[in-house]
């Protein structure tokens, strides 16, 4: 991960590439709001809609994901006071971070589009261990079904993977 420091939903400062244990960061393009119209053209982009059912299934799986030793962070470009509205109107129990100066993405080369000028973020999970990115998750699609698969992850892959080796 990189050793990068975002600002998140909770107030604090997170440093992505220092956090110990297992680590899930789901990306995301953006989030509507209530009675603001969305970018011309969003719902023909592949991948762009979406964001608010990944983020519920996320909101949904929490404990699940708690219970495999998981910590979940959200990322998106927009700045945190956007990125707050949308985490308190979907009650959301974990950080979303915010990446509006593309740090993380262009450490990472994570994909991307524009739309309405704006450069966003694909649809990307990324599953790290101790500060080491161990599983990518992309394309996504249904959006929903992210944390299932987050959730299979860890259950079957990683701790094979994790298995292996320490032998």
């Amino acid at each position: 991960m990189p050793q990068i420091v975002l600002r998140s939903t909770s107030g604090e400062d997170i440093a992505l590439g220092k956090i110990k244990g297992k680590l899930v960061i789901y990306c995301y393009p953006m989030t509507g709001q209530p009675n603001v119209a969305l970018p011309e053209g969003w719902d023909q982009i592949p991948g762009a809609r979406g964001c608010t059912p990944q983020s519920c299934a996320f909101r949904d799986h929490y404990q699940e994901l708690q219970s495999l030793g998981a910590q979940v962070i959200g990322l998106s470009v927009q700045t945190t006071e956007y990125q707050k509205e949308m985490a308190d109107r979907l009650h959301l129990p974990f950080p979303v971070v915010s990446d509006a100066d593309h740090q993380f993405q262009r450490a990472l080369n994570m994909p991307t589009f524009v739309a309405s000028g704006m450069t966003l973020l694909k649809r990307v999970t990324l599953i790290a261990n101790d500060g080491v990115i161990v599983g990518v998750h992309y394309p996504i699609f249904p959006s929903d079904s992210d944390a299932p698969w987050v959730i299979d992850f860890l259950k079957n892959t990683l701790k094979s993977c994790l298995s292996w080796s320490r032998t």
